[in-house]
């Protein structure tokens, strides 16, 4: 019996794979070791042939090594991933691998590492706002932005507010118009509240030159800055256009028709049924009272029967004041009254003489009508200031309080120069307002307030500006883009859809004229337009906003124009979210 288990013990074991061989042996050792043992025999002696070395197998060999080939490539794998999908909130983490490639493409991916890595570092600021800055490029398209762009700093140059984290697309439709007006955007920007064509200040119940509708309360619009004055706040603006003009007027005044600056454009009963003109609203009103600095021109609208002169002309497509008004010495009277320290200013001088620190109210009004061109302005003692130079002292005078502050700064003449279909004027006058933006953050960069500050730049819409044609990488955008296949004649590559002048003939040839003959850069050129009209006409494209510091990540995506105002009401915690739980709901949804 012990001789035919043996026997069968050895034929399995003889037809055993090379697989489990090295377990089947032990086993058998074992076993045939024990069995003799317990029958008095004798284990099988060691001189006996050994079985065939598993180790040396190669099955076992190919089995380890592809056992060692895999686990190195999931090690590397591994590696790998953690790697790239770790943390990546700091591009040094972030690992990538360095390819050669030629020059050409080569510097595009060196350019995509470095936006990647602005924008992997890019930070949420959820701190509650102490100051806002809105910026608005009057008549500041799309078109217009990469324009200027172009003109200052060539195709892969940027402007100051679009290096700015966050930014969007605002809709600019009004209540009644698909191409709004200034008026009507600056009530959606400044009120929230969308209006109709060429009203301000008064929701949409009021129709245009309607007064007796403009005159219930319940149509008013309150904005922004009368917010920020209930909450205690100073509060400011800056403009190159008149201070009674479409887009100031809007922060302060509640009117039925835009061209209502002064008596002199009311009809007689309007003015009969008790309706306040545009520059007594910003003098005798509660909310233009308040206001701690106001900066502009429009003393034709302030002061009647103003002289003119070349440096200082009067604005003749706005008419002037007639009725012996002197609102400047009102202002100046009350102020005086109230006991509080003020100061007129009204030329450069004047400006950089202003002792800031100690003065409360401030009014600046530097021109008859608009102030001149940037490129145009005396930048002597008696000429007019630029805008860099109003803002900077507008904070330096709203910066006198604990409280906060909101300043909004109009670049008003990009919109002027579209109108006359200036090109180059207007994008000159973006750049103009580039340089404000950067002097305001230097500015809050030293006095450490950048990150409790909402900067935000915008439009209120756009014009009619295009860029045609394809000119060469680098060819100055106030040139030629070429030439016209049907006529045979160059054409710019801007142009306008509509504009002052813009379709010019050449009436021996019966064509278009040939701009080439002109020097198109020239300051007065007129870009040639589809079609003629008296001024050059609005665009109804949506415009860019651009933002950055204290809840700034709120700008994301396509909005309302009238989106604006309720973003700096919640970042301010002013007007509907002043100490309401409207704001503690929302900020249990966006902990600051």
């Amino acid at each position: 019996m012990s001789s035919t288990a043996t026997n069968s013990n050895n034929t399995d074991h003889s037809k055993l794979s090379d697989v489990g061989l090295i377990e089947v042996q032990l086993d058998s050792l074992d076993s045939t070791h024990n069995f003799a043992a317990s029958n008095g025999g004798t284990p099988r002696s060691k001189t006996q042939p050994d079985q065939k070395n598993v180790f040396k197998s190669k099955v076992f060999i190919i089995a380890v090594s592809f056992s060692s080939v895999l686990m190195i490539a999931m090690c590397i794998g591994f590696l790998v991933h953690y790697e790239f999908a770790g943390d990546v909130s700091d591009m040094e983490t972030v690992a990538y691998w360095h390819v050669k490639l030629p020059e050409q493409q080569q510097v595009w991916y060196d350019r995509g590492i470095d936006e990647l890595r602005l924008a992997l570092n890019r930070e949420l600021n959820r701190r509650r706002a102490k100051n806002v800055v809105l910026f608005v490029g009057d008549g500041m398209g799309p078109n217009t932005v990469t324009a200027a762009r172009i003109y200052r700093y060539k195709e892969e140059g940027l402007l100051s507010w679009e290096r700015f984290p966050h930014m969007g697309l605002l809709k600019t439709y009004c209540a009644d118009k698909q191409v709004p007006d200034s008026f009507s955007t600056a009530t959606a920007l400044f009120g929230g509240v969308k209006v109709n064509y060429e009203t301000g200040g008064v929701d949409a119940n009021v129709p245009l030159a309607n007064c007796t509708a403009s005159l219930n309360e319940k149509n008013h619009v309150q904005t922004i800055l009368n917010w920020a004055q209930v909450d205690g706040m100073r509060t400011g603006f800056v403009t190159t256009t008149r201070v009674t003009h479409a887009t100031p007027a809007a922060l302060y005044a509640h009117v039925a028709d835009r061209r209502w600056e002064s008596e002199a454009t009311m009809p007689s009963e309007a003015l009969q049924q008790g309706c306040l003109d545009i520059g007594r609203q910003l003098v005798q009103h509660a909310t233009g009272r308040q206001i701690n600095v106001i900066m502009g021109g429009g003393r034709q609208m302030l002061v009647s029967n103003v002289t003119d002169s070349a440096s200082d002309p009067l604005d003749t497509w706005a008419g002037h004041s007639t009725d012996g008004r002197n609102l400047i010495k009102d202002w100046t009277d009350y102020k005086a009254d109230q006991g509080v320290s003020h100061a007129v200013v009204q030329n450069n001088g004047e400006l950089r003489q202003l002792d800031a620190q100690n003065t409360d109210y401030v009014l600046g009004i530097f021109a008859n009508g608009h102030l001149k061109y940037d490129h145009e302005r005396d930048q002597s003692d008696a000429g007019m200031p630029s805008l860099s130079n109003m803002t900077i002292r507008a904070l330096e005078v709203l910066g006198n309080s604990d409280k906060g502050y909101l300043l909004v700064v109009e670049a008003g003449m990009i919109d002027q120069a579209h109108h006359r279909g200036n090109a180059r004027k207007a994008l000159s006058e973006v750049i103009a307002l580039n340089e404000a933006v950067q002097a305001v953050q230097a500015y809050l960069k030293k006095k450490d307030q950048l990150d409790e500050t909402l900067l935000i730049v915008t439009a209120d819409h756009a014009h009619s500006l295009t860029i045609n044609g394809h000119p060469d990488r680098g060819a100055d955008i106030l040139g030629m883009a070429g030439t016209s296949k049907t006529e045979g004649t160059p054409y710019t590559t801007l142009t306008y859809g509509t504009s002052y002048e813009g379709f010019q003939v050449d009436a021996e040839r019966m064509q278009r004229k040939n701009p080439a003959l002109t020097d198109t850069t020239d300051w007065e050129y007129t870009q040639q337009a589809a079609i003629n009209t008296n001024e050059n006409l609005h665009g109804g494209s949506d415009v860019t906003i651009h933002a950055r510091g204290a809840m700034s990540y709120l700008f994301h995506g396509v909005h309302e124009q009238s989106y604006v105002a309720h973003v700096i009401s919640y970042a301010l915690r002013i007007g509907r979210f002043r100490d309401s739980t409207i704001a503690e709901s929302l900020a249990e949804l966006m902990p600051l």
